[in-house]
């Protein structure tokens, strides 16, 4: 436990990515994105599938590169086709890759990179960008109210088969936790907005919970324990990432379906 609660410790620096926001914090998705990426495919490695990093990083760089310069239009789509179409090339020299090269490739890119760049996209959006920060607050306080929720109370395996210590009582904390925390920054932070941040909560607490069981599906697929060993206690930094991967598409598209 002491390792776990120093690892959180560590990380609360990072939150000074989303305090300052703007190109900072799209610098820092960018490397999230990256780093998360480069571990997600060793772990393919491990199991014997060879996807292409470079192909990945040329991804999230153009990726980034569209938001910066082109944060309107059809270069998107654009990029959506050129993934495509670069893993599908990637198999041209085919007595040396399998199909599982190309889409665990195409894999990690939209998994990791894509999703992880919604961060971006909803602290960017002129209204409502504040709520960027209900994304690592379900996420992150999820992870921690659950954790200590099954720490006290846990009897009742959850899904013993993808993650053996995970518990129905933790995860009912877990969401409690998230409804009270991402309320409480409502009520200080964007009174006029308490309710809809309290449906975050009450959508975070369950969705960043499905991100990290299929993390770990995923983790339990390639035979591995942890994607990386950067983070005591927490492993790689998709270890630490993976229920924001759920959560910053839900706050994003809460944002611009229900808000806007």
């Amino acid at each position: 436990m002491k390792t776990r609660v120093l690892s959180g410790v560590i990380m609360l620096p990072l939150l000074a990515f989303v305090a300052v926001g703007g190109r900072l914090l799209m610098f820092g998705c960018f490397l999230v994105g990256v780093m998360g990426v480069r571990e997600f495919y060793k772990g393919f490695n491990a199991m014997g599938v060879r996807p292409c990093a470079p192909v990945a990083y040329l991804a999230a760089a153009a990726l980034y590169a569209c938001t910066v310069f082109f944060p309107f239009g059809r270069w998107y789509m654009l990029w959506f086709t050129a993934c495509i179409v670069a893993c599908l090339l990637y198999l041209f020299k085919i007595d040396e890759r399998k199909l599982e090269d190309a889409m665990a490739t195409l894999i990690g890119i939209f998994y990791v990179v894509f999703l992880s760049w919604h961060v971006t996209l909803a602290e960017q959006h002129a209204n409502y960008g504040i709520l960027v920060w209900l994304i690592f607050i379900t996420a992150f306080g999820t992870d921690i109210m659950a954790y200590f929720s099954g720490y006290a109370l846990g009897k009742h395996k959850l899904c013993p088969k993808i993650s053996p210590k995970k518990t129905i009582e933790g995860s009912v904390g877990g969401t409690l936790g998230s409804i009270i925390l991402c309320t409480v920054f409502g009520y200080f932070v964007v009174p006029e907005l308490i309710v809809h941040c309290a449906v975050i909560g009450v959508l975070g607490g369950i969705i960043s919970q499905f991100g990290d069981l299929s993390a770990s599906i995923f983790k339990r697929k390639m035979g591995i324990k942890d994607y990386g060993n950067l983070i005591p206690g927490h492993g790689g930094v998709l270890d630490r990432f993976d229920s924001v991967l759920f959560t910053a598409p839900m706050v994003y598209y809460y944002i611009v379906l229900i808000l806007d």
